[in-house]
C-alpha cells in the first residue's frame, strides 16, 4: 500500500468533519421538526444541509481512500530503454 499524500489526509479529516456536521444537522432537524413541523423552511434547510454534508463527506472519504499514482518527475523507472 502506497503512503497517502498530505492532501488525501486532509480530505479524510474534512470528510469525517462533514459527516459529523451531517449528524448534527439531522439532530437539529428532529428538534426543529417537533417544534415547527416538517413544512417549515428551517426544517427544509436542515434537510438540504444534511444531504449536502453527507454527500460531500462521502466523496471526500472516497478520495482519501483512493490509490492515486505518483505524478512526480524525479522518480526513475527501471526500464532499460532509458
Amino acid at each position: 500500500m502506497k503512503k497517502k499524500s498530505v492532501l488525501q489526509k486532509i480530505s479524510l479529516v474534512a470528510g469525517i468533519i462533514s459527516e459529523l456536521l451531517c449528524v448534527l444537522c439531522l439532530v437539529m432537524l428532529v428538534i426543529k421538526a417537533q417544534e415547527l413541523g416538517m413544512e417549515d423552511v428551517i426544517s427544509a434547510s436542515y434537510m438540504a444541509s444534511a444531504f449536502f454534508f453527507f454527500t460531500t463527506g462521502f466523496v471526500l472519504i472516497i478520495i482519501a481512500k483512493a490509490n492515486v499514482p505518483s505524478f512526480s518527475f524525479d522518480t526513475h523507472s527501471d526500464n532499460k530503454d532509458h
